[in-house]
């Protein structure tokens, strides 16, 4: 809520490794109460006129709001970042398509509100595949490259702690989307859960879910602790290098 604690976090990840920032003014954690697009447009447009003139890296918003996307995309955010995978508003795909823009689409069964209430599915992965094939076939049909889509499984978002277990240890099961996988793990309830610790002590079981969606095939991380996780990639790229390579102890 101040813009300038906003802007030196995101300065911070900068210089910590993050290839891209995601703003975003408006809780979609379980339980959640919806904020409306004034408000949510009141809380990020002061932070995106900072950030668009002091960091290098590309800018994410994560909306679902029309109104917001076309005021961050207008104020230098490059990527929009759909919790509703384009569902929420039909116009925003165009908008994205016009902007030239990235987009990552998520899964979400319900809403932020209601979500974590008994969620149920026959085929965990199919539906979750065939929610985010369709979403990227409506992308792709208002003019939005391939190449400038992610997609997200949604960990968290209508999904039991067993259901996000289930999609992490088979994550490379939507390889066939053909487009790179984004996924949130940090600090998720799950991972409470799991290990019975707070909100606070999650980095270490966020970064052994990070490790295990990185050799399940995961492109993108969107975390809270940058330079933890960066130096995990970064030390699972190489020692993925080194096996391509039949290589053994190679140094950084």
């Amino acid at each position: 809520m101040d813009p300038g604690l906003a802007q030196a976090r995101a300065i911070r990840m900068e210089e910590e490794g993050a290839h891209l920032i995601d703003v975003g003014g408006a809780s979609s954690r379980p339980g959640s109460e919806p904020v409306s697009a004034k408000e949510e447009t009141r809380r990020i447009r002061p932070v995106l006129k900072r950030l668009s003139r002091k960091i290098q890296i590309p800018i994410s918003v994560d909306t679902f709001q029309y109104e917001v996307a076309e005021m961050a995309l207008d104020e230098g955010a490059s990527v929009i970042n759909d919790i509703c995978a384009l569902n929420g508003d039909k116009r925003m795909a165009k908008l994205i398509a016009r902007h030239q823009a990235g987009v990552v689409l998520m899964h979400m069964r319900g809403n932020p509100k209601t979500m974590q209430s008994r969620p149920a599915y026959r085929h965990l992965l199919e539906e979750i595949r065939d929610y985010l094939r369709q979403a990227v076939r409506f992308a792709t049909d208002a003019g939005i490259p391939r190449s400038n889509i992610a997609v997200d499984p949604g960990f968290g978002f209508g999904k039991t702690t067993q259901q996000n277990l289930e999609i992490l240890s088979r994550l490379d099961f939507f390889s066939t989307l053909n487009c790179p996988l984004l996924v949130g793990l940090s600090r998720k309830s799950f991972i409470g859960h799991l290990l019975d610790v707070s909100v606070s002590d999650r980095l270490y079981g966020s970064l052994g879910a990070a490790a295990a969606a990185i050799e399940k095939g995961a492109h993108i991380l969107r975390v809270h602790d940058v330079l933890p996780h960066r130096h995990l990639a970064a030390l699972l790229d190489r020692t993925a290098w080194a096996s391509v390579n039949g290589k053994r102890g190679s140094c950084l």
